[in-house]
């Protein structure tokens, strides 16, 4: 089993939901985060007065799957998220090694 977290703009949220709807990826989590990468925020002007944006809005979008699926997801993840700006995002994928369903007690793939 795979962790998929991608880190986006939080406009793009829909178009990747809907995305993974498309591969049957029902189950996810979405936390609101703030953040910067090469760009290191930005300079905004409010009333006149210019200021440094350090930290950017993005949301991290968090999707346990199967080994078998977890590049499909993560190459939709991409074509969802793709505006071709600076700040689009990232996606790591990292091993997960255990889930247990809470509910059932079901544990490994049929947990997911």
């Amino acid at each position: 089993m795979k962790l998929v977290v991608a880190i986006i703009k939080p406009s793009r949220l829909e178009e990747v939901r809907q995305a993974l709807n498309s591969l049957d990826v029902h189950g996810m989590t979405v936390t609101e985060v703030k953040g910067y990468g090469r760009q290191k925020g930005h300079s905004e002007i409010y009333r006149g007065t210019e200021y440094a944006v350090h930290f950017l809005p993005k949301l991290k979008v968090e999707i346990a799957v199967d080994d078998g699926i977890a590049d499909a997801v993560s190459a939709a993840i991409r074509d969802a998220a793709q505006t071709g700006r600076i700040g689009d995002g990232k996606i790591f994928i990292l091993d997960l090694l255990a889930v247990t369903r809470i509910r059932t007690g079901e544990t490994g793939a049929s947990a997911l």
